[in-house]
């Protein structure tokens, strides 16, 4: 049975539409993740949640639809520390892709070398109660990361932001704070978290991504013609762009896997439509979808 005959189920959005507005070439997705299928890549048996398989096959159908041409696989949970399928997802992409991997102690020199040359540029760590990580974990891999030049990637939920500041503006290397730390949207821009982002971006070793609106806007999903959704999102991105737009990646969070709900997960077209409504200014929106991500993840300059 060849790849494109696995039975795997639609994308989450089988109507992803284009977006309003033509991206610009060599437009980045800075998280996206792909799921199995699990009959060849398997999922974790401590997995939080079991995603329906989303192949890279899907995603490049939704990039083919929206515009975007580069992205960043990001290993899930879902997949626990097995990098194999977004390996396979760089690979099948080539040049216009990197990963994020998930690592712990069962990586030596040598496995790390491989997840380098097979275009890992990163790894995730999570400092949030619900999920594996801690400060010592991160700590311990820190060396690793800037032996290979990698960026951190750090997921943070609000309250463990406050709780580890110290440790985390003591971090050496090149941190993307994900999710913009997960502030809520019902919490406002004056939240003690979203302040400490702010702060953060003053120095250059600090990035920000927006991405996952649907998992803190207090705004449900926009169901009327014309329309878009999570806009009390908006004041959030647009007060990180003017404190650091140098370092403001953008990412959709394809295929919305561990809130999967059909009707409910987002579509990248309005998502590609409210980045515009973020960021009115085409030059600004070349920063933050193609200048940023080539910088910091090696891409070929356009």
């Amino acid at each position: 049975m060849t790849r494109s005959a696995l039975p795997v189920s639609l994308p989450p959005d089988p109507n992803t539409r284009a977006p309003g507005w033509t991206l610009p070439k060599g437009a980045c997705d800075t998280h996206a993740h792909v799921f199995g299928p699990p009959d060849i890549f398997p999922y974790y048996e401590k997995r939080r949640y079991t995603p329906p398989a989303a192949p890279v096959e899907h995603y490049r159908n939704m990039q083919k639809i929206t515009g975007l041409s580069r992205a960043v696989f990001v290993c899930p949970t879902a997949h626990g520390y097995d990098n194999r399928v977004i390996l396979d997802a760089v690979a099948n992409m080539g040049d216009a892709a990197r990963g994020v991997a998930n690592i712990n102690e069962s990586f030596d020199d040598k496995s790390l070398q491989a997840l380098a040359e097979g275009g890992i540029r990163g790894a995730r760590f999570h400092l949030m109660k619900d999920r594996p990580g801690s400060v010592e974990h991160l700590s311990a891999h820190l060396p690793a990361l800037q032996k290979r030049d990698w960026v951190l990637v750090l997921h943070v939920d609000p309250p463990d932001f406050i709780e580890h500041e110290k440790f985390i503006r003591k971090l050496p290397t090149v941190t993307i704070i994900d999710h913009m730390a997960r502030v809520r949207g019902k919490d406002g821009v004056g939240q003690p978290a979203f302040r400490l982002l702010l702060d953060l971006l003053k120095d250059d070793r600090f990035w920000v991504k927006l991405c996952s609106f649907d998992k803190i806007s207090a705004v449900p999903q926009a169901r009327v013609p014309g329309s878009l959704p999570f806009m009390d999102m908006v004041p959030f991105a647009q007060a990180v762009i003017a404190a650091a737009p140098d370092r403001v990646i953008w990412g959709t969070d394809w295929p919305h896997g561990n809130t999967f709900t059909p009707g409910r997960t987002p579509n990248e077209g309005d998502l590609l439509d409210l980045l515009a409504v973020i960021a009115p200014d085409q030059a600004t929106r070349q920063r933050i979808l193609v200048d940023n991500p080539a910088r910091l993840f090696g891409f070929t300059p356009v």
